[in-house]
């Protein structure tokens, strides 16, 4: 089996280092190239099924890289993080080493936990990775499900550095998965 991870594009709130977690925003102009490119690298790809957050930046993005060809599921496990009283703030006012910090797991103003996030997007991989053995499934998402789901799929050490990893906007990682060390 093999998933291929995509962050969504870029919008308004990432081009201005604006925290914005569940905020539903758009791609911007900038966002909606960046798409428009990656469709052209995943466009002899053939994916069973494309699974996407239901934020409006996710299903755009996903719309945009499969359109009609590829049958998409909304996935609520695949939401951004909750970014508490944090949401529509700078990003310099987000401390990424204390809220990515596994085993100090801190929810301060009201952020989300980050093994909540851990366990959603683990439970999502649980039902796809049995569902769709010896497929090539699409999933579309947003910085932190992906970054989760890349350390998921990778079996890092959840106790280390988690952003040893780049998840930039319209980030592309496609993972052989096997399914019986899952």
């Amino acid at each position: 089996m093999k998933i291929t991870l995509v962050r969504h594009g870029q919008t308004e709130f990432n081009y201005q280092n604006i925290l914005q977690g569940r905020s539903n925003n758009q791609l911007n102009d900038t966002g909606r190239r960046q798409c428009q490119k990656l469709r052209e690298k995943l466009k002899e790809i053939d994916f069973s099924f494309c699974y996407m957050s239901p934020m409006v930046r996710a299903v755009e993005t996903a719309f945009i890289l499969v359109g009609d060809r590829v049958e998409t599921f909304p996935d609520k496990r695949l939401i951004e993080r909750d970014m508490g009283n944090l949401e529509g703030k700078p990003r310099r006012d987000y401390d990424v080493q204390k809220y990515w910090d596994y085993d100090l797991n801190c929810s301060d103003l009201g952020v989300e936990p980050v093994q909540d996030v851990f366990t959603r997007c683990r439970d999502f991989l649980d039902y796809v990775i049995k569902k769709h053995a010896n497929e090539h499934i699409l999933v579309v998402s947003h910085g932190t499900p992906i970054r989760v789901l890349h350390h998921l799929l990778h079996h890092n050490d959840l106790h280390g550095n988690l952003l040893d990893v780049d998840i930039t906007n319209c980030y592309c990682e496609t993972i052989e998965v096997n399914e019986s060390e899952w």
